[in-house]
């Protein structure tokens, strides 16, 4: 386990067939971001051509953050059994399957049908895809995890370019139609990229003591020639989770709890108001800008998304300056004065301050806890424990994801818009507290020789 592990980390970049597998995982991601945001653009003419109540919004919007619950921590589970490339085909499977049921869906019943499978999907992917980031990542560049930030909003503003570019075509209200039909090609073709190129983790392999697997996961990974250490040399896995589901408990005791209260807050945090605030920005800008220009309205949201661009790839930048932690409190504490802004202000600001209050919004949120939650349940927990405990997190993010979904039209229906932002201010408050009072930081440690074994146990054979 040992060797696998230190040969990784002596890398000096992420290159070659390690550089191909780190870029289509974070296209499993880009996959996730753009299902999810794919009815977000044309919620406004999905409403209008399917007659939809409040209630039916609330219920569409959330449905793949609902079922995402449930199928985190299965998705976690059957990769930390089986390994991490079965589950990640089958997801984009669902993906597509979920974009194709939608797309045609004669019904309401139908769309909310597709939807169930894009959650799945979505859950499936999400703690593995982590996972096998981190696995591929060397020590000295744990922060780049948070690349996933940046890809999650190009694919956000992909779609909102699609959207003005379906718009021009003259569909109507039939404009969601496509956004969620370009999901399922997009689905279609990181399926066969990854069915194709994905080599499953050696890390995973060694951990799960599958030397044999491990040294050839090496060798066509790295190209150069593995072979796994002589039985009689081996030293058996200590402290390896071996129950199957009951590994979960492990992360809620003992030196992992404080870890997952952390990981668990920042996820939940950074979900609540980004579905709620962020994921509904098309709808904010109409109200913004006024409820009869779909395009200036659809730029807007576009320009508040290329902030999150901004900063979904500064954060790496800045988690290794300031760490995760401290990164998620910063960012925390200037999204709760941001939601003060809207909250106070909305109806009486100026244009250029509608403008950048809404983008400084996503800068901070992208550029802090937007991206550390994953990164920090990714970070925290040895090989075996990873995607479980990915799951399990993602699943409490999920959560919040379904909550700020559902809370966000209902509370705008029935109090408006400015006091919907004072409410939702108390989540980044809350996660500022947390972050500052629990000192846990990944990226400025090294998982305990009692979690990750050192004993040496494959070598290569060309060292």
């Amino acid at each position: 386990m040992h060797d696998v592990v230190a040969f990784i980390d002596s890398r000096t970049g992420i290159r070659g067939r390690a550089a191909i597998i780190w870029w289509l995982a974070l296209g499993g991601l880009f996959l996730d971001a753009f299902s999810n945001s794919a009815l977000s653009a044309g919620l406004g003419p999905m409403t209008r051509d399917m007659s939809l109540t409040a209630g039916q919004v609330a219920l569409l919007t959330s449905m793949a953050s609902w079922v995402a619950l449930v199928f985190n921590p299965i998705g976690g589970w059957l990769a930390d059994r089986y390994g991490r490339i079965p589950p990640l085909i089958a997801a984009k499977v669902l993906a597509l399957a979920g974009a194709l049921i939608a797309a045609f869906a004669p019904t309401f019943e139908l769309v909310v049908a597709g939807r169930f499978f894009v959650g799945a999907a979505y859950g499936i992917d999400f703690a593995i895809a982590m996972a096998l980031l981190a696995e591929f990542t060397p020590a000295r560049f744990k922060s780049r995890l948070n690349t996933w930030q940046g890809i999650w909003y190009v694919a956000v503003s992909t779609n909102l370019l699609l959207a003005i570019g379906f718009y021009s075509m003259d569909v109507g209200d039939a404009i969601w139609r496509y956004a969620v039909g370009a999901a399922g090609v997009v689905a279609l073709i990181l399926l066969i990229l990854q069915a194709t190129l994905l080599v499953e983790s050696p890390t995973w392999l060694a951990r799960k003591e599958r030397l044999e697997k491990a040294a050839e996961s090496m060798t066509r990974i790295y190209k150069e020639q593995f072979v796994a250490a002589p039985v009689s040399e081996r030293v058996a896995v200590v402290n390896l989770a071996n129950k199957g589901i009951r590994n979960v408990a492990l992360i809620f005791r003992g030196t992992y709890l404080p870890r997952t209260v952390l990981a668990a807050t920042v996820q939940m945090g950074q979900s609540i108001q980004y579905f709620a605030v962020g994921w509904y920005l098309p709808i904010i800008a109409l109200a913004l800008f006024g409820e009869g220009d779909f395009v200036l309205a659809t730029l807007g949201t576009l320009l508040f998304n290329v902030f999150g661009i901004v900063g979904g790839f500064l954060s790496p930048v800045v988690a290794g300056r300031l760490g995760l932690r401290r990164a998620s409190a910063i960012g925390f504490g200037a999204v709760f004065v941001m939601l003060l802004i809207l909250g106070f202000f909305f109806d009486s600001l100026p244009l250029w301050l509608a403008f950048v209050v809404p983008s400084l919004f996503i800068l901070f949120h992208s550029a802090g806890p937007g991206a550390n939650g994953k990164s920090l349940s990714t970070l925290s927990f040895r090989s075996e424990l990873r995607a479980g405990a990915n799951g399990i997190i993602g699943a409490i993010g999920s959560l919040g994801a379904a909550l700020g979904l559902v809370v966000f039209p209902l509370l705008r229906e029935e109090l408006g818009l400015s006091t919907t932002f004072l409410i939702l201010s108390l989540v980044p408050l809350v996660g500022f507290i947390v972050c500052s009072v629990i000192k846990w930081e990944p990226t400025r440690a090294t998982v305990s020789p009692d979690e990750e074994v050192d004993a040496p146990q494959f070598a290569s054979a060309t060292r």
